[in-house]
């Protein structure tokens, strides 16, 4: 069915945030399983991760602009594995899995499968997120026709500052950043941002006008094609749980899905009204580098006993009482006896 009315376009916009926010946990998975992390490789999943995570930035700041309220602190917001792309036909499943060619090519690439010019807008079932993205914002056009869908854009809960969103390796600055949402071009310069930089269009290879920065799509097919090479990659085991880890891991384990759920309530944060979002953004970029990378990185050399290694489960945890409080409890206990986590908190304790 097409878009027609606000509720429906507000809708699928809050579905476009859930798609996005499904491929991060797959792709930091096979991301840390790769040996060598300063790799090109692991360089290469990891410029993807921080566009995914700019296209779920992007994605609230249009929910905003037309009325919506993105709910990054309900639990329904966190993709939990195994699952399913959200509405992707034919049905596409992702798995938290170590890192192979294989992989790459069977989901990876499926999910930044380019579309093809004069393909069907697909809003409901789709084969490519480029067809949703172009019904989303056909629909877009078409509700504005009749509907003034920008007359309060919420200026003040999106994340619009550009210097809060910085590219890494292999990803170039004029690919698109961070915007503030004011109307209906400004929303469309947004989804050809996530289009462009994600699948792209047909055989079109590069996300910025420079040609500096490839698509999603063609940096996986540098790692599938053996141009940068995995390495050694950690036989991490497929889709754990953390009830199937030795008891011992378990705490660690808990950590990272504590700091991972964090990260969401921090996210529902920074799409509210808040005047000063600059230290939430830094916190941020401070939990993925100096929280959940090392506490990844720890999971991943402890063998379970069946030669295969623990992996980060992101699992959905709730917290008792005050998420900082608790973080930082809980860290000091992993600290005493995974000295090497003592970084970690040292950072929480920071923020008590």
């Amino acid at each position: 069915m097409p878009i027609d009315t606000p509720q429906d376009l507000r809708d699928h916009i809050e579905l476009a945030i859930k798609v996005e926010l499904t491929t991060v946990p797959p792709y930091l998975y096979a991301m840390y399983s790769i040996a060598d992390q300063s790799s090109e490789a692991a360089l290469l999943i990891r410029s993807i991760v921080a566009e995914e995570m700019l296209h779920a930035a992007l994605a609230a700041n249009l929910l905003l602009a037309v009325g919506g309220r993105p709910n990054f602190a309900s639990a329904a917001y966190m993709p939990t594995y195994p699952s399913d792309v959200p509405h992707h036909r034919p049905p596409l499943r992702v798995d938290l899995a170590p890192c192979t060619r294989e992989l790459v090519h069977d989901l990876f690439m499926r999910i930044e499968q380019p579309e093809i010019h004069g393909s069907p807008d697909q809003p409901d079932e789709f084969e490519t997120l480029g067809q949703f993205y172009h019904a989303l914002e056909h629909g877009l056009r078409r509700v504005n026709e009749t509907h003034d869908l920008f007359s309060d854009t919420q200026a003040a809960c999106q994340l619009s500052d550009p210097s809060f969103y910085a590219p890494v390796a292999f990803d170039a600055e004029d690919s698109g950043g961070l915007m503030p949402i004011d109307g209906e071009q400004s929303a469309v310069d947004a989804i050809e941002v996530i289009v462009h930089q994600g699948e792209g269009l047909s055989d079109d290879r590069w996300a910025d006008p420079s040609h500096q920065e490839l698509t999603h799509y063609y940096k996986l097919l540098k790692i599938y094609d053996g141009e940068s090479p995995l390495g050694d990659v950690i036989p991490m085991r497929t889709n754990p749980t953390t009830d199937s880890f030795p008891e011992e891991v378990r705490p660690v384990s808990d950590l990272f899905n504590a700091a991972y759920r964090y990260i969401y309530l921090l996210m529902d944060r920074m799409f509210g009204p808040e005047e000063d979002k600059g230290p939430l953004v830094d916190d941020l970029y401070g939990l993925m580098t100096q929280v959940l990378s090392p506490v990844a990185h720890r999971l991943r050399s402890i063998p379970c006993g069946d030669g295969e290694f623990a992996g980060p489960t992101f699992e959905v945890y709730e917290f008792a009482g005050d998420p900082v409080g608790e973080l930082a409890a809980m860290s000091a206990a992993v600290a005493a006896t995974h000295p090497d986590l003592s970084s970690v908190a040292d950072w929480f304790a920071a923020k008590t």
